[in-house]
């Protein structure tokens, strides 16, 4: 998959995660996704979600405590078959409780679609 390929993926996959849109997250996805989440008691890797219905669950339970979440300020860098993805998070959890980070997420890419995303979080006390 070349950079041009890998940016048109990335594009939409972003744009459906400000949209809150799962079926489109998912269409950016492999079957058998693997979503390495920032936080999670399976250490070393934090939560790790494996495949479409197991990703739509997730986003479904942070949406039980997160309000609103918006992703600017992204930039894409291309590392030989990873590609990393920085970005800014805003928004608000259901308790008022405001959010305001930045992260990183290095994907990797199978069939055109990604197939692992591996995400990194500032931790802000």
């Amino acid at each position: 998959m070349d950079e041009e390929q890998a940016m048109t993926v990335l594009r939409a996959f972003g744009k459906a995660f400000n949209k809150a849109d799962v079926d489109a997250i998912l269409e950016c996805v492999t079957d058998d996704f693997e979503w390495r989440l920032a936080e999670g008691e399976e250490a070393p890797d934090g939560k790790i979600v494996k495949g479409k219905e197991a990703v739509r669950a997730a986003l479904e339970e942070r949406d039980q405590t997160t309000k609103s979440m918006r992703f600017s300020e992204t930039s894409v860098h291309f590392a030989g078959d990873a590609v990393v993805g920085c970005f800014r998070a805003t928004g608000e959890m259901t308790d008022g409780t405001k959010i305001d980070q930045r992260g990183v997420d290095i994907y990797e890419f199978q069939d055109g679609k990604i197939a692992v995303k591996d995400s990194y979080w500032k931790r802000i006390i």
